[in-house]
């Protein structure tokens, strides 16, 4: 896990070069998903922008990381649920436990995104209950079961429609830097949770473009366990 975690950070860091990050991007952009896929993805795109606004902020980032890590637990849910029943099946449950090893790794990675950028939203905004809490919450618990049940029935729908919330996410954290790069980089990150978790950024923008990439690759890698899930033979 280890050595997973620092390939994952050699990866992230490589995409701050333009060119690699395009270059990593550009096979995946004219992906698209199926059509239950968009509808969710774009619905629960659209539900965001209008409690949060269209434009890129503290809270709306906040907002966007408690709900970002939820399909990787609803995706580790499942696969227990289906390894209960289906144990006796080596091939499936190769399948399954492939998808649930990348689960783990990326619901780690959005939970320091989370803890992180809640407490700079506390020093960045006051945030309302309602709004910046509970409303993120609801959405987190639908998002939670819309995935689960997804991925019980079909894999690809709930990796087709992360795909789509991740790509919203890169969008945002790009413009975010775009916009506000001069004065992000003036402004200093400390963070134990972010030292604990092995990522020493120097400045909020350091931070902010490592987001902006972890949030490029997830929306990548689940495209590519999507392909490696359909390959993998479910019976031997």
């Amino acid at each position: 896990m280890h050595d997973e975690h620092a390939d994952f950070e050699k990866l992230t860091e490589s995409l701050n070069e333009d060119a690699v990050r395009e270059a990593y991007k550009a096979p995946l952009d004219g992906y698209r998903p199926g059509l239950l896929p968009q509808l969710l993805g774009g619905t629960l795109v659209w539900c965001g922008n209008v409690v949060y606004g269209h434009r890129p902020s503290y809270l709306k980032f906040r907002a966007v990381e408690v709900i970002a890590r939820v399909p990787y637990h609803s995706w580790a849910s499942a696969a227990f649920t289906l390894l209960t029943l289906f144990y006796t099946n080596e091939a499936r449950a190769l399948k399954l436990s492939a998808i649930s090893r990348f689960a783990r790794f990326a619901s780690d990675n959005e939970t320091m995104h989370v803890v992180v950028i809640s407490a700079l939203a506390r020093k960045e905004h006051p945030a309302g209950i309602f709004r910046h809490t509970l409303i993120p919450l609801f959405f987190a618990f639908f998002y939670f079961w819309m995935s689960y049940f997804l991925y019980l029935f079909n894999p690809r729908w709930s990796l087709e429609t992360n795909y789509l919330f991740e790509q919203h996410a890169f969008d945002q954290y790009s413009l975010f830097l775009e916009e506000n790069g001069a004065l992000l980089k003036s402004k200093p990150i400390e963070s134990d949770f972010l030292a604990w978790y092995g990522r020493h950024p120097r400045s909020q923008y350091e931070f902010f473009r490592s987001v902006r990439n972890d949030e490029l690759v997830h929306r990548n890698q689940s495209i590519h366990e999507l392909v490696l899930y359909e390959k993998r033979p479910l019976y031997q």
